[in-house]
C-alpha cells in the first residue's frame, strides 16, 4: 500500500476514501445511539447558542468528520507537495493523515480540534512562505487572526499564538515589527469580541473565558494503559523517523530543516497543551495530527526494506481496527 501512495496518482485519491472508510466502518456500525454534539465545549456561547448537546444525528456526526478528514488530507498534500517538503511528488501525507486521525474512536467524530485542523494547515501554509518573503508583517497579523480565531473555536488552541513567533525567528531576521503585528492580529479579535459582549450585557462572562488559562499542569493521569496499546507502532515508526531525518538533516535543503524544526515544535505545543481543559478529552491530540503525518510521510517515502515498512503500516492499521472492536 506504501508502495502505491509514493506516487502522486489521481487514482489514489479514491484508494484514500476506501481507506478512509474500512478504518472507520466498526464505529460506524457500532456507534453510540446518542452521541455529543462537539460545539457544546465552545466558550463563545453567545455566538454559537447551542441548546440541545444530543441534537446531532450520530450518523451524519460520522459522516461529516470524515469528510472533513478526507478534505483535511487533501489539503495538507497539497501543502507538502508545493514546498516540496519530502524532496518529490508523493501521495503519503495524505495516507498518513488519514491513518493518524483515526487512531482513536474520539478522533472519528466531530470536535473542535479536528475544525481547528484546517487553521493549523492554513498556518503552516503562511509559516512556510516566511522563508522567501521579503516583507512578513501582513503575514505575521494574518496569522494572529487564525489562532485567534482558533482559540473561539477551541481554547488550548491559544498556544499556537508561540508558534508565529517561533515561526518568524525560524524562517526571519528578527524583526520586532512582526512580532507586534502577530499580537495585533490576535488582539483583533477579541476585542470585536468583547464588544459583542459587552453589548449584550454580558462582559463578565468575557473574563471567565481565560480563568482556564491559569490551570496547573496536572501532576497525574488516570489512564487504562491498554487502550493505548494502537500507540505501540506509532512509537516505533516516530523512532525511526527521527533515525532517518538526522541521517539526511544537513543533506537536506536549508528551508527544508527550518520547516521539519518548525514541525517539531508544533507537535509539542500541541501536545502540552491539552491541560487548558478542565477534563481530560483524548480528542484533543488531534492537533498533532498534522506534523505527525508528515513525519511519518517522511520515513515511509525514504524507508529501503519494503517488507519492513509494508509490515509496519499493515500492523498499524490493523491495531487501529481491532482497538475499535475492543475497549478495555
Amino acid at each position: 500500500m506504501i508502495n502505491v501512495f509514493k506516487a502522486l496518482n489521481p487514482l489514489n485519491v479514491l484508494w484514500l476514501a476506501v481507506l478512509l472508510f474500512a478504518l472507520r466502518a466498526v464505529y460506524w456500525f457500532n456507534m453510540p445511539i446518542k452521541m455529543e454534539f462537539a460545539f457544546t465545549t465552545l466558550f463563545a456561547r453567545l455566538l454559537i447558542p447551542v441548546t440541545n448537546q444530543y441534537s446531532f444525528p450520530p450518523l451524519l456526526n460520522l459522516f461529516a468528520a470524515a469528510l472533513l478528514v478526507f478534505i483535511q488530507a487533501l489539503l495538507l498534500n497539497n501543502l507538502v507537495n508545493n514546498y516540496n517538503l519530502l524532496g518529490k511528488p508523493t501521495f503519503l501525507p495524505a495516507l498518513m493523515y488519514v491513518t493518524v486521525s483515526s487512531l482513536f474512536t474520539p478522533f472519528l467524530v466531530l470536535t473542535p480540534p479536528l475544525f481547528c485542523n484546517f487553521l493549523v494547515i492554513w498556518m503552516l501554509f503562511k509559516l512556510l512562505g516566511l522563508y522567501k518573503s521579503k516583507d512578513s508583517k501582513s503575514t505575521a497579523y494574518d496569522l494572529g487572526l487564525i489562532v485567534a480565531t482558533g482559540s473561539i473555536v477551541y481554547l488550548p488552541f491559544i498556544y499556537f499564538f508561540l508558534l508565529i513567533w517561533i515561526g518568524l525567528i525560524i524562517f526571519r531576521p528578527i524583526n520586532w515589527r512582526e512580532f507586534a503585528a502577530a499580537i495585533i492580529g490576535y488582539i483583533s479579535v477579541f476585542f470585536f469580541l468583547a464588544v459583542y459582549y459587552f453589548l449584550n450585557n454580558r462582559l463578565s462572562q468575557f473574563f471567565e473565558i481565560w480563568r482556564p488559562l491559569l490551570t496547573r499542569f496536572p501532576s497525574g493521569f488516570n489512564i487504562n494503559y491498554y487502550n493505548y496499546l494502537v500507540l505501540v507502532p506509532v512509537v516505533i515508526i516516530f523512532i525511526l523517523c527521527f533515525i532517518k531525518i538526522q541521517q539526511n538533516f544537513f543533506r537536506s535543503y536549508v528551508q527544508i530543516r527550518k520547516s521539519f524544526q518548525l514541525l517539531l515544535i508544533m507537535f509539542l505545543i500541541a501536545g502540552f497543551s491539552f491541560y487548558v481543559k478542565a477534563a481530560f478529552q483524548l480528542n484533543h491530540f488531534l492537533l498533532g495530527a498534522v506534523p505527525a503525518s508528515l513525519f511519518f510521510s517522511y520515513y515511509f517515502l525514504h524507508a529501503k526494506r519494503k517488507w519492513f515498512y509494508e509490515t509496519l503500516f499493515f500492523i498499524q492499521l490493523i491495531t487501529i481496527i481491532y482497538f475499535q472492536f475492543n475497549t478495555f
